[in-house]
């Protein structure tokens, strides 16, 4: 397919890194996999969720934060828009984290790696997360673990693309 990142593993090869995740955590990862097939169910809903509803719009508000889009008035006008079309997967996953720290489970999983990663995108927009307390929170706790910021800090030291 041409895409980054790619995993080959046995002959198996893999081009999503939601699924190359899902993959890892199911055949290596231990607690961050499933137990049983309703959590494998599960894992695999919460990345469509993310894939499906919350990536397009929050990728729109980082991109425009980032290229400093938000500079204009039809910038401002594109992250209102889709600060409104989070709004509705926000408050699902504000209901679901509401009750639970962890998206499955009573654990720390590959669902939160995957949905952590995409909901971070929206975090360009300082005022949106902090409308839903407990999807804020529980995104800051998948941030605060030390393999996040281990990550984060290898991240930082990457060539800046243009």
């Amino acid at each position: 397919m041409g895409a980054i990142p790619v995993l080959e593993d046995d002959g198996l090869v893999l081009a999503e890194s939601l699924a190359i995740n899902l993959y890892l955590a199911r055949r290596h990862g231990g607690d961050l996999g499933p137990r049983d097939e309703a959590e494998n169910a599960l894992m695999v809903q919460w990345a469509l969720f993310g894939a499906a509803s919350v990536e397009e719009p929050a990728l729109a508000i980082q991109n425009a934060y980032q290229y400093g889009r938000t500079e204009t008035e039809e910038g401002r006008a594109e992250v209102e828009r889709a600060k409104e079309r989070l709004h509705r997967p926000l408050k699902a996953l504000e209901a679901h984290l509401g009750v639970r720290q962890w998206m499955v489970g009573s654990r720390f999983t590959v669902a939160d790696i995957n949905l952590a990663e995409i909901v971070r995108y929206a975090q360009a927009d300082a005022g949106l997360l902090p409308l839903y307390p407990a999807v804020d929170g529980w995104l800051r706790m998948c941030q605060g673990r030390p393999a996040f910021q281990r990550m984060w800090d290898e991240r930082s030291r990457e060539p800046v693309r243009p």
